[in-house]
């Protein structure tokens, strides 16, 4: 060290020393100098160009100049002599990570595990321990992590790691655990489309019935219970049976595929599924004779795991032979029993029907599948196994207002008339007025059984009794008796193939307008051509609520089925205003609607547009509100030459009507 310089020193001069002796080139002079002074970074940098990289790595990473420790970083890791003591230091000075680095570099994995771990970084630490071949010691690792603290990177690498391992099921375990709005979401996801394929899983995650599970291998639902048959299958769930991990019992997984829908908005798909969660949990808690129990609830797929119920359900009961008056009492009273438990617990049904009351080896009835009324809610479209339930559904539901208590109690009422009639009910406007009279059905049924039914089944709620236990009582009250007579050669001559007496699914109201008996709405049917349907297809993808629904595809009858638009005129016959601005704007929407789905409706006139109330006013533009007040009607065909432009065009014209 030159004399001037060891006089600044002297001096305590120490930076002016240290930037004298790297102005000179004396780097490892004004290193030394630099460290005296406590500027790290500075004495690192001159350590770095004395071609001391290990002391400018710590002189770095004490002074946290990470781009300097890089820099002297990359010079060490090539350097197989400075491995064996640096490596040990830097992690006794709380630099693991470094040290794991520097092991890494050194292709010592097991060591660079470990490091990782001291560092607190699980990922890398089962990283290294997986290219070691050390595959235990690196799931160890990730669960160790995992109980810490519920970090979705670590449950995305266990789970990869599982998967590799060929342990899908824990691995799908761990894969869901990743939230739904972390960013290795969609990583996670990517990883679980193969595993669930081989493992079976019955996901609900796009619309439309849950896939089948693979002809071999491993079948498991949900990743735990193991898969032992189909048992039925509807365009809203599938119903499989399987085991239960632990205790071996045999369960009925039910999986519904209602999922939301571009007409619901997604408040609405949480709201549903949080009900559904609410009511089941609720009545998974209940043990009472006449439930189904609940086993698991999986509110997210949603599914609910039951009981199995060995001597299946009415409706398959139903569909064998009819039912001794006092069997269907005793059926129907079970069933009120168990909605009055429920209704006490501030839960509704909301969909009795045959399906749902299922026996146990005893042969009790058991009222099942609560809560999933609800999730109708997250359906885009109404099914229809959805549709050929609302014949139990209460006219006050039916209509949209709210269901309560006496709701369920006409369903129950519903069920017990198919029980003593063998006719299915129907959800014609007034229907149950006009259903057959127990005492018509069975010699051996009297006026007091005929007012029983009429009163479980009013249209008034008022006039229904004030809820389940009152009806369960007056059911009880009465004698039913147990000899079951035969169908009426008339009746038999009538009854489906199955052996069940059921009316006509289209129905005609006294001033010739046809409804629907299984939903009450109105309908429309014209014949059924392939031209028809083509135009029909494309009518119903472009999914707009000012178009004419289309309802159905009847082949045996070769008709097609259309939602009326009602009694009101069409604009034609309406000369006082012309189209209103809203009107116009969504009848724009639901053309362009049609035209994106490639279909020219070539027939927009005055006949083809229906306004459903004619509204009063001056005739401006604001003096209207055209939300859901206008239909455009279905054509069946359309001109050869008709185009787009034409479509508008006819638009243009009505906007025009005087």
């Amino acid at each position: 060290m030159d004399a001037d310089i060891l006089e600044l020193v002297r001096q305590e001069r120490l930076i002016e020393a240290a930037e004298l002796a790297s102005g000179r080139g004396q780097s490892t002079d004004a290193s030394a100098l630099f460290e005296r002074a406590c500027d790290w970074s500075r004495a690192a940098g001159e350590a770095l160009r004395a071609n001391e990289p290990r002391r400018a790595l710590e002189l770095a990473l004490q002074a946290r100049d990470l781009a300097l420790a890089e820099r002297a970083f990359a010079v060490v890791a090539h350097d197989p002599r400075a491995l064996e003591t640096l490596g040990p230091h830097l992690l006794a000075r709380g630099h693991a990570a470094w040290a794991a680095r520097l092991y890494e570099a050194a292709g010592r994995e097991a060591e660079a595990g470990a490091a990782w771990e001291r560092a607190g970084d699980a990922v890398r630490a089962s990283r290294a321990f997986e290219r070691q071949g050390e595959a235990a010691r690196a799931v160890r690792a990730l669960e160790a992590a995992a109980r810490r603290r519920a970090d979705p990177a670590v449950f995305l690498a266990l789970g990869a790691l599982l998967l590799r391992l060929g342990k899908d099921e824990p691995g799908v375990r761990a894969l869901q655990r990743v939230p739904h709005d972390a960013a290795e979401r969609a990583a996670a996801l990517q990883l679980l489309a193969p595993a669930l394929a081989r493992l079976g899983w019955m996901s609900a995650s796009g619309p439309g019935a849950p896939p089948v599970p693979p002809d071999t291998g491993p079948r498991l639902l949900f990743g735990r219970y193991r898969w032992i048959a189909d048992l039925a299958s509807s365009p809203s769930a599938r119903v499989f049976e399987a085991e239960a991990p632990v205790s071996r019992e045999r369960v009925v997984v039910k999986v519904f595929a209602a999922q939301g829908g571009v007409r619901n908005p997604t408040s609405l798909a949480q709201s549903a599924r949080s009900r559904f969660e609410h009511d089941v949990r609720t009545i998974r808690g209940v043990d009472h004779p006449h439930l189904v129990p609940i086993r698991d609830v999986l509110a997210d797929v949603p599914a609910t795991v039951l009981a199995k119920m060995p001597a299946g359900s009415l409706e398959s009961l139903l569909a064998r032979s009819p039912l001794a008056p006092a069997r269907a009492a005793e059926i129907a009273s079970s069933v009120l029993s168990a909605l009055a438990e429920a209704h006490r617990r501030g839960v509704l049904h909301g969909d009795v029907k045959p399906a749902n009351v299922l026996f146990d080896a005893a042969g009790s009835a058991r009222l099942g599948d609560f809560g999933t009324a609800h999730l109708a809610d997250l359906s885009a479209t109404a099914t229809a196994g959805a549709f050929g339930s609302l014949g139990y559904r209460s006219p006050e539901e039916r209509q949209g207002r709210p269901a309560s208590t006496r709701s369920d109690v006409f369903s129950a009422g519903a069920l017990l008339h198919e029980m003593l009639t063998g006719m299915r009910p129907t959800a014609a406007p007034g229907a149950s007025a006009a259903w057959l009279p127990p005492s018509a059905a069975h010699p051996d049924l009297g006026a007091a059984h005929d007012q029983l039914l009429a009163r479980l089944t009013a249209s008034d709620p008022e006039t229904r009794p004030a809820d389940a236990f009152a009806a369960q009582r007056e059911i009880q009250r009465l004698s039913w008796p147990s000899r079951l007579r035969p169908l009426r050669p008339e009746e038999r001559a009538a009854a489906s193939p199955d052996g069940r007496s059921r009316a006509p699914r289209l129905g005609a109201l006294p001033d010739g307008s046809l409804f629907d008996a299984w939903t009450g709405r109105s309908v429309e049917c014209i014949p059924l051509s392939d031209e028809t349907l083509a135009r029909a297809r494309a009518f119903a993808a472009a999914a707009h609520p000012v178009l004419q629904a289309v309802l159905r595809v009847d082949r045996a009858e070769g008709t097609l089925w259309l939602l009326s638009p009602g009694p009101a005129p069409p604009v034609a016959s309406d000369r006082s205003r012309r189209l209103c601005a809203p009107e116009y704007a969504c009848l724009r929407e639901a053309v362009a609607a049609l035209h994106a789905a490639g279909f020219v409706h070539g027939s927009i006139d005055a006949s083809h547009v229906v306004l459903r109330a004619a509204s009063e006013g001056d005739g401006s533009d604001d003096a209207h509100d055209g939300n859901a007040a206008v239909t455009l009607r279905f054509a069946p065909s359309a001109p050869p030459e008709a185009t787009f432009a034409d479509d508008l065009a006819a638009l243009a014209r009505l906007r025009e009507i005087p």
